[in-house]
């Protein structure tokens, strides 16, 4: 099954094994990369892989019925751009077109996360609709300059 293939695969830090899981013209979000292409799925997963020197994952409940399917997985890591550690459980929803992701969502408490990523400035104020566009305007930032390279 598609799911297993790229958890798998994203475990084993396998970035072309995880990008030939999508379909041509998937898209992808999740609360810090909203609208990703499929192109852009496929940067910002090798974007995060290369990055994440100690990125753990595991993945479990991935259940599919006909064109969709779900997962839960977590992810552990190092957040670069503080220093702080990640323990984020997420998840996951697909829609699969000829055995492809097709569209992938990903679902967390983003005001946790930025709790964990930023400290006493996620607490006081990673609960709002401004501090996550902030960090969504980082991550696009990032993921532009990455994709340039």
């Amino acid at each position: 099954m598609i799911i297993h293939d790229f958890y798998t695969a994203f475990q084993r830090k396998d970035i072309a094994g995880m990008q030939a899981c999508y379909a041509q013209g998937a898209r992808f979000e999740d609360p810090v990369f909203p609208g990703l292409s499929y192109e852009e799925t496929c940067q910002m997963w090798a974007m995060l892989v290369t990055a994440g020197k100690d990125l753990e994952l595991t993945f479990s409940d991935v259940e599919a019925q006909g064109e969709h399917a779900s997962a839960k997985w977590q992810a552990t890591y190092t957040f670069s751009a503080t220093g702080r550690k990640i323990v984020n459980p997420i998840g996951a929803t697909f829609e699969l077109r000829d055995g492809k992701i097709y569209r992938h969502r990903d679902h967390f408490n983003f005001y946790r996360w930025a709790q964990q990523a930023f400290g006493p400035t996620g607490y006081l104020i990673g609960w709002a609709p401004f501090f996550q566009k902030k960090v969504q305007a980082s991550a696009r930032r990032s993921l532009e300059k990455y994709m340039a390279r």
